[in-house]
């Protein structure tokens, strides 16, 4: 395999922005199906939407994964889910991938999850291209877009194809490179024809193509002094200078076309295997997990192995684990360590992917995506030929925040109920599953009502145990508003050696040059600890026994007993005994002076805030927006266009359950939202008081 021919790549968008349809499309122009299927409606359903549920609901709610030959590259392909609360597929997609396509709607252009993903691509320092789909649409405007991508996530976009029409005229694309017209003939759009361009486009064509090597002259001064000097720019330098600057991440081409209507996605997998990287053009790092000395992986077949385990889905025949290589090769039979656990695991069954089919295969090297039979392993795990040989930077997990309760509804199903929820946690890192040891009820918490949903229907049709769910709660949060200054001794003596511990310093809430110190000691959590002790009067071993004193106070605050978030502390001094100190006896104090002295810090609870993002016809715009404030919410932004009202809100998540329907009914049907979590912000006094009481009805024993 020539590693220069390899591209591994994903797709992230938007919900409906049309990720999946021109993944299908790809496929088809790939030779890869032979019939197009639709995402909704009629037929066997999009193929990278192979479960179930991801048919009837014409939502993408798993990646997936698939390779394709074109123009005699192979391309690794992941069609990735919009929704936010399927957002760790995103995630973990972007973690392994070298380059992605990121798909704006013609319309709806930037929108919320768009920014989302944006995020996580310059999290994981992925280089993209942009396509701009359903140019089709009624009120499609890719200049508008162009302009939006630029502003709202500050990338350099610039237009590398001209539409020619738009909205139901739309035909083709000026190809602004080779300055050709390309239409898409067929009854699949599978000919790509090649014309002169219009005439009355030649005008504007010309000015485009001017524009368009203007902005990429920033990026070579050979181009800079030919533009100055009128001379002719070749299409080869064109495509060196673009792959270049895409790769280093500072620009991003704009493709434009129609999935739907098959109609610009041959050029845009004309763009992929031109613009952006192969497996040889990424440096990927690990650390050694002893020293912790970073390691550069080096994409070759006869290095020693590093591979990451980065998604897991269970069925009939066992666990399946897909796999990124990202230095040495994986041979079937095999035997690799796992560098977190240190197990040895045989690899018995290597398989490549398409959707949920698949082929099986004897090696694969450096860059390829792979899946992996019967592995034991988790979500994130590196493997390596050696135990304790390199450990890669693991993917990012946003943590849950809303919960409800689940119970069989026969006792007899509680085995399989807690096989389910077992392997769902397992599969997805936002999936939790808990015991709450208050109501001795199982609790599972995940991203927001959707997620849940999926995962309930999961169960009663994937294992087929009926379900009974309690209402949705919210994750609250207690945090202090002062600073409050403790001198806290704990003396215990009861016969034998006692116990004494003694501390001074303060409490107070965290800032965000904290939140800066410690990511930059890449310390993560929700406790900012500061040692200021000096002349050793407290003894350096038991310092980090306060610090746990603390930590584990925080679990449960003690307004309503939720956990406590943003709080430091600053330990100035304190005394001990030779005798009767210990770690012990320091972790016995820090939890003391937490319990006696948190409350003067006037702890309040925090709720958390969603990022709302409803697009509704004009004429419900007040409606609409009136019942944003009616739930707490405060309007951010509203843009109004082609008769499309977009409403940006923050809304207490406590208020947003059951707002699909309201919104429906309140919209005859024509609204949509989607959100994400956004901050944690005080509670209200008078509706703290009515949580409080409710947490502690429920706290209390029955």
């Amino acid at each position: 395999m020539d590693l220069r021919k390899v591209r591994n790549i994903g797709i992230s968008a938007h919900i409906d922005s049309g990720k999946t349809t021109l993944s299908e499309r790809i496929l088809f122009y790939a030779g890869r199906i032979h019939k197009i299927e639709d995402v909704r409606g009629g037929g066997d359903g999009a193929t990278m939407d192979h479960m179930e549920l991801e048919k009837e609901r014409g939502i993408t709610i798993t990646s997936a994964a698939t390779s394709l030959e074109w123009d005699k590259h192979k391309i690794n392909l992941i069609d990735t889910p919009g929704h936010v609360d399927f957002t760790v597929e995103v995630e973990r997609s972007l973690r392994v991938l070298d380059g992605a396509v990121l798909v704006l709607c013609s319309v709806g252009g930037v929108q919320s999850q768009s920014m989302t993903v944006d995020r996580q691509m310059k999290r994981y320092h992925v280089p993209r291209l942009a396509f701009i789909n359903k140019m089709d649409r009624t009120g499609a405007n890719p200049d508008s877009v162009i302009k939006q991508v630029k502003d709202k996530l500050g990338a350099h976009a610039v237009a590398m194809q001209l539409p020619i029409g738009k909205e139901d005229k739309f035909e083709g694309v000026v190809d602004l490179i080779a300055m050709k017209a390309l239409y898409f003939d067929g009854a699949n759009g599978e000919t790509v024809r090649t014309e002169e361009i219009p005439v009355d486009l030649q005008e504007e064509a010309a000015e485009a193509r001017h524009h368009m090597l203007e902005e990429l002259s920033m990026y070579s001064d050979e181009m800079m002094e030919k533009l100055l000097g009128e001379e002719e720019i070749s299409e080869e330098t064109i495509h060196d200078i673009t792959r270049h600057a895409v790769i280093e991440q500072e620009f991003t081409p704009v493709f434009m076309g129609s999935a739907f209507k098959n109609k610009g996605v041959q050029p845009l997998l004309d763009a992929i295997t031109r613009y952006l990287p192969s497996p040889r053009q990424v440096t990927n790092y690990g650390s050694n997990p002893e020293t912790g000395e970073k390691m550069a992986m080096q994409n070759d077949p006869e290095k020693p192995l590093v591979a990451m385990g980065f998604k897991i889905t269970d069925d009939e025949y066992g666990q399946l684990t897909y796999f990124r290589i990202y230095q040495g090769k994986v041979e079937k039979g095999g035997t690799y360590f796992n560098q977190r656990s240190g197990r040895k695991e045989r690899f018995s069954r290597l398989v490549r992917m398409h959707s949920n089919k698949r082929e099986e295969i004897d090696t694969a090297e450096a860059g390829d995506i792979i899946a992996v039979m019967g592995v034991d392993c988790a979500s994130g795990d590196t493997y390596c030929e050696t135990t304790n040989y390199c450990s890669l930077e693991n993917i990012f997990v946003a943590d849950p925040v809303i919960k409800m309760s689940i119970v069989p509804l026969s006792r007899d199903n509680s085995d399989k109920l807690s096989k389910a929820l077992q392997r769902f946690r397992k599969e997805d890192p936002t999936f939790h599953v808990y015991t709450d040891d208050e109501t001795n009820e199982t609790i599972i918490a995940g991203m927001g009502e959707l997620h849940l949903e999926v995962y309930v229907e999961r169960i009663r049709r994937e294992y087929g145990v009926d379900v009974e769910v309690g209402a949705p709660k919210v994750s609250y949060r207690e945090s202090g508003q002062q600073a409050y200054e403790f001198d806290h001794k704990r003396k215990k003596q009861s016969g034998g050696s006692g116990q004494y511990g003694h501390i001074i310093g303060v409490m107070r809430p965290m800032t965000d040059e904290d939140r800066a110190a410690m990511e930059e000691k890449g310390e993560s959590g929700e406790l900012y600890f500061e040692d200021q002790v000096t002349g050793g009067r407290i003894p350096k071993e038991y310092i980090p026994a306060v610090k746990k004193g603390f930590e584990e106070m925080m679990s449960k605050g003690p307004v309503a007993g939720y956990p406590v978030v943003d709080m430091a502390v600053e330990l100035k001094d304190g005394t001990y005994h030779d005798v009767d100190s210990s770690d012990m006896a320091f972790k016995l104090t820090a939890r003391e002076c937490f319990r006696e002295h948190f409350n003067r810090m006037k702890p309040l609870l925090l709720e958390p805030i969603m990022k709302m993002e409803i697009e509704c016809p004009d004429e419900f715009q007040g409606s609409v927006v009136g019942q944003v404030s009616s739930k707490r919410g405060m309007i951010v932004e509203t843009e109004t266009a082609n008769g499309v009202t977009r409403i940006i809100a923050e809304v207490p998540l406590a208020e947003t359950f059951g707002y699909s329907n309201d919104l429906r009914s309140q919209t005859q049907g024509q609204g949509t939202f989607s959100m994400e979590f956004a901050k944690y912000a005080p509670v209200p006094s008078s509706i703290q008081a009515e949580i409080v009481e409710e947490r502690k009805a429920e706290l209390q024993p029955a």
